[in-house]
């Protein structure tokens, strides 16, 4: 999205957001997001060049927002933790929740929308920006834990970004598989590269 905004287009994306919950994409008409937000055809031209560009907009407001959520919790978690120890049991308990299968849903549209992108000169820029914001804000994160200890100067703080993000996308190659791996299993090898790898 852009960074200035304005009341007709937040609600159309809102309200593109929403249908999404339970239909894909190309299901929802340009008549259902009209009829569900109240906004007339030609504020909907006025704000996006077409239906596709709204699509776009939610894709990428979606995207990001359990990231964001990841990154508030890791910010917050930088300003309380006491001890290596307890580090690792709250990481241990922000890898488990993003992990789980419950979330395989926000998995796969991550994966699904970045998909997109090669089909879409247009969206594969927007959403490459609102990915390049979240890598920089796990950087940021990342260089923080580095000056306060807790992070191995030996690592990259951008690679690690890329890193916890990517490994959490890529479940979806378990996701999607009949046989799944054990949970716990999982959790333990994230938490051994983490532990072994990144950490002081």
């Amino acid at each position: 999205m852009p960074k200035s905004s304005h009341p007709t287009r937040d609600r159309l994306i809102a309200t593109m957001v929403e249908l999404l919950d339970g239909s894909d994409p190309e299901h929802i008409t340009a008549d259902q997001v009209l009829t569900a937000s109240g906004v007339s055809k030609g504020s909907l031209y006025h704000h996006f060049e077409d239906f596709e560009n709204l699509l776009e907009a939610a894709l990428i407001a979606r995207f990001g927002v359990n990231v964001d959520a990841t990154i508030d919790a890791l910010a917050q978690l930088l300003g309380t933790v006491k001890s290596r120890e307890e580090l690792l049991v709250a990481l241990r308990g922000i890898n488990t929740f993003n992990q789980a299968q419950e979330r395989a849903s926000f998995r796969l549209e991550r994966a699904r929308a970045a998909g997109l992108t090669y089909s879409s000169p247009r969206f594969h820029t927007a959403l490459g920006a609102e990915q390049q914001r979240l890598t920089d804000a796990f950087t940021d994160l990342f260089i923080e834990a580095q000056n306060k200890g807790w992070m191995s100067e030996n690592v990259d703080a951008r690679a690690a970004a890329v890193f916890v993000q990517a490994y959490t996308v890529g479940r979806v190659v378990d996701d999607i598989a009949p046989d799944k791996v054990d949970p716990a299993a999982w959790i333990d090898l994230v938490m051994n590269v983490v532990d072994k790898a990144i950490l002081n």
